[in-house]
């Protein structure tokens, strides 16, 4: 798929406003874009198995508030948005954008509890992909589509609970899917109605105050642990401000669609991280219907305008 559909069209650098990438840029110069791009594949992943595993601690909904509300108050200081001038319908599409955030974090690792990561993310991936074939209009895109539901088929617990494969998983994340599909739609609308990277901020805050009373609720006085707190923190930068200052400077090194390829191969690095980092060993055919997934994406992608 392309960059636009899994970020939305990329914003022009306004002067005053800090690069998200300054930081990684002299670093990043010395690595080739591919090699960006993985490395920020890889932090999300590595990102969602500490948050997995945090699991055992903490119920997943706490563990979503400890992960957007460290984000969120480290892209605040990087990029504080500033309300004024912006129209009423400017902070309905921010407003939006913040709930769909916080829905869609909230559901996948709801997902994440309950299904294997590489499975998880596997599924998650169904919603850019049918953001970026919705947006074509050739006949062949109704082959990955086919293909992708074919994963999604092989996933299914059919009288069986191998893996560990539940069809309450399954659904969290689907609900995963729809809502990165609206963010991607979103992300486009606030990217045009915020300046810079101030609307992802904006919409961070929005995210982390709708998901505060579940997850403090839930999470009670064991947020406030120290360790808990600096792993918390370790998630938040691994699964958002690392990899969105990566991507960033990735794509102003690469083309979109090469960008989108890359991309695509999320859910089989994530079966990966989830076999190193939590020791989930997928079957044969969860691999094969993660790949699936993966050729749809890829395919989807080459064929996309």
């Amino acid at each position: 798929m392309t960059a636009e559909a899994l970020h939305g069209p990329a914003e022009p650098y306004k002067p005053g406003l800090p690069r998200p990438g300054a930081l990684l840029r002299a670093a990043s110069d010395a690595i080739p874009p591919s090699g960006l791009v993985l490395l920020a594949i890889l932090s999300v992943q590595v990102g969602a198995g500490f948050a997995k595993d945090l699991f055992a601690q903490l119920p997943p909904s706490a563990v979503v508030f400890l992960r957007i509300a460290m984000g969120a108050l480290i892209m605040g200081a990087i990029a504080r948005p500033r309300l004024r001038g912006l129209t009423r319908a400017d902070l309905g599409a921010g407003l939006a954008f913040g709930a769909t955030l916080g829905l869609m974090n909230l559901s996948f690792y709801e997902a994440l509890a309950r299904l294997p990561m590489g499975v998880a993310v596997a599924i998650e991936f169904l919603g850019p992909l049918g953001v970026a074939v919705a947006a074509s209009r050739r006949r062949l895109d109704l082959l990955w589509v086919v293909l992708a539901a074919s994963g999604v088929v092989l996933l299914a617990p059919w009288g069986t609970t191998a893996s560990g494969i539940s069809w309450a998983g399954i659904g969290f994340a689907l609900v995963a899917a729809a809502c990165w599909a609206g963010y991607i739609v979103l992300s486009a609308a606030v990217g045009r109605r915020f300046p810079g990277t101030t609307g992802l901020s904006f919409a961070m805050i929005v995210s982390m105050l709708l998901v505060a009373p579940v997850g403090i609720g839930t999470g009670g006085a064991d947020l406030l642990q120290p360790e808990l707190l600096l792993i918390g923190l370790g998630v938040g930068l691994l699964s958002s401000v690392i990899p969105y200052s990566i991507e960033l400077e990735a794509l102003r090194r690469m083309p979109k669609r090469v960008f989108g390829i890359l991309m695509s191969l999320e859910p089989a690095v994530a079966a990966m991280v989830g076999l190193l980092v939590l020791g989930e060993v997928l079957g044969v055919r969860e691999w094969a219907a993660i790949g699936c997934v993966v050729a749809a994406s890829v395919g989807a992608t080459r064929g996309g305008g």
